[in-house]
């Protein structure tokens, strides 16, 4: 068994960086037609918890009774079906991979241009929707998004997303050097023509080709060429203007910035950003709430369908337990077990005798460890209100490197399990620190893990492939902002201008020690796991009719698409994967 997790030196260049979705996977329903939904929901009178009962609704978890009709959910309704147009010419081509290495001493590859393949290798492909057929037994993945309509008579807007293919396609078709370097010849439905769009597009399409050429200048090196380009972008994207504008604002300055840094020549906005950044962290401050939080929560799909996805195959996992004990690796306000707690308090088949929560708490910041001391005393008195049997302890360390087992207070009639959600993303940059907590757990041995986790490769080596996939993921979330938060301006403005825009400049700015948002996809995570004797076990039906539940609540969920990478649920938005939740246990 010591070989299944041998922690000695392990590439991670053996896997492919792609998306493998099934596409001729069907979810056979026989069986579950009769599943029973059990609602939930908080009572008015269970008082101020600040800010936690907001974050609870009345969705339903799926118990082992199955006695509900299948028409109950996964009836999502198309407005209308588009044409679907992929790119199978990039299919087999190979995508610069990423490894868990010393971050202290890495340094940027330059030499990469601006290929094909490093702009629609992961984009050219719609998600899919799970839906039944006509019979409403089969559910199987259905192409939700296209570039282009059938309907000759509608105009479809372009999404941002679908602006930055189209910039990326003008832009390697009017490059001389791609032209030859890969004897490819690329058939976009767009093409070089502007026919068709209004004028705001083109000029969304124009804007973002244009950051594309700058990034490229940036990748050679040519900085007086790139400030030139960017003096240009800089007046023609906004703060406050269309999604397109937004990104491109934020990409701009973080290019500014890295110029800035690689000349030395630094300029007051550089110097203001980096005093900003230096008082503003986002990993520390997301773990209160705060409106800005709240909204993002409650009006993106995305978060809630990650944590009751996560919750239902938690739950799944411990159905037959009456001692259940969680490990959260990072519990921020704990939303997630005032869900799960309601979910239990309406479990009859086995009466609960106990629900402990334990959380980590590393480093010596005073703020961190009371924001977990407040929200362990909140999740006791909601258990208290639901009569729900609960303990909450707290293992703190100095540092990651420190934790044992020991310091685990583990009962032999517990059934534990540990819940990650976006936790290890943070440990990337620190991959002693990663191994020494997977170490611990996999001696703990829970009987299940719950991993969420951002599905994007922001940690490459080559700084326009890095660039790509940034530009890509926050195109989508801006995209996904001007859809849901349109009435809600000052907690979008304050989004994207600081949590977002920080997360994009340390991505395209920074190298090294410094470049802290380092996310890689679930093919990583997966080569990862098995080191330490880890199976990635199937999502179940019922957690997939989860995930379409959710997202059918939010107005925008007609825009949040789903996939299958192997056994993982791949959570989207018009296409763009953005989150990842898998189950993983041990062998």
């Amino acid at each position: 068994m010591e070989n299944l997790y041998n922690l000695g030196d392990f590439s991670f260049n053996i896997v492919e960086d792609k998306l493998s979705s099934s596409n001729d996977t069907f979810w056979e329903t026989k069986g579950h037609n009769e599943m029973k939904n059990v609602q939930f929901s908080v009572a008015e009178d269970l008082g101020d918890y600040n800010g936690i009962e907001s974050l609870c609704s009345n969705f339903g978890f799926f118990q082992d009774d199955p006695s509900y009709q299948e028409n109950e959910f996964l009836k999502f309704h198309h407005q209308q079906q588009e044409s679907y147009q992929d790119y199978e010419t990039f299919d087999n081509l190979h995508f610069d991979m990423v490894h868990f290495g010393d971050t202290k001493k890495d340094q940027p590859f330059y030499q990469t241009p601006l290929a094909p393949v490093d702009i629609l290798k992961n984009y050219g492909k719609g998600f899919k929707r799970l839906l039944p057929d006509d019979e409403g037994n089969i559910l199987h993945p259905v192409n939700d998004f296209g570039l282009v309509t059938n309907n000759e008579n509608e105009k479809k807007l372009l999404s941002t997303i679908e602006i930055m293919k189209m910039a990326g396609t003008r832009f390697i078709q009017s490059s001389s050097s791609s032209k030859s370097a890969s004897g490819l010849i690329l058939n976009h439905p767009f093409g070089f023509s502007f026919s068709g769009l209004s004028d705001e597009e083109k000029e969304n399409v124009s804007l973002a080709e244009s950051l594309l050429a700058c990034a490229e200048k940036v990748g050679y090196q040519q900085y007086e060429r790139a400030r030139k380009l960017l003096s240009q972008i800089e007046s023609l994207s906004s703060k406050t203007g269309n999604p397109v504008k937004r990104v491109v604002h934020y990409f701009a300055e973080a290019l500014c910035q890295r110029i800035d840094k690689e000349t030395g020549r630094f300029s007051v906005s550089s110097n203001n950003m980096q005093k900003m950044e230096s008082l503003f962290d986002p990993q520390e401050v997301s773990k209160d709430l705060n409106p800005a939080m709240i909204a993002l929560y409650e009006d993106l799909p995305f978060s809630q369908v990650s944590i009751f996805t996560c919750v239902q195959a938690l739950l799944e996992n411990v159905n037959d337990a009456k001692k259940i004990h969680v490990i959260d690796l990072e519990i921020r306000k704990g939303c997630q077990w005032t869900i799960l707690m309601q979910a239990l308090q309406s479990r009859n088949e086995c009466p609960l005798e106990l629900l402990k929560i334990t959380a980590i708490e590393s480093g010596n910041s005073d703020t961190s460890k009371h924001i977990v001391e407040d929200t362990g005393k909140r999740l006791k008195d909601f258990a208290q209100s639901l009569n729900i049997p609960f303990s909450f302890d707290i293992v703190v360390v100095s540092d990651l490197l420190h934790i044992r087992e020991e310091l685990f207070k583990i009962d032999s009639e517990e059934t534990v399990a540990v819940y990650s959600q976006f936790a290890l993303r943070s440990k990337i940059q620190q991959p002693d620190k990663l191994e020494t907590i997977m170490r611990v757990i996999r001696t703990i041995n829970p009987i299940v893990m719950v991993v969420a986790e951002i599905e994007a490769n922001h940690n490459s080596k080559s700084f326009v492939n890095r660039f790509i996939e940034a530009l890509f993921y926050f195109s989508a979330y801006f995209d996904c902002f001007e859809t849901c938060m349109k009435g809600d301006e000052k907690n979008r403005f304050i989004l994207e201008s600081m949590y977002f825009s920080h997360g994009i400049r340390n991505i395209v700015a920074e190298e090294g020690a410094e470049r802290k948002s380092r996310n890689v996809k679930i093919d990583v995570w997966r080569a990862f796991f098995t080191r330490f004797g880890m199976v990635e076990t199937e999502l179940s039906m019922k957690s997939l009719y989860q995930a379409e539940l959710v997202a059918k609540r939010f107005a925008c969920g007609y825009a949040c698409t789903f996939d299958m990478n192997g056994h993982c649920l791949l959570v989207g938005w018009k296409g763009t994967p953005i989150n990842s939740v898998s189950v993983w246990k041990f062998i």
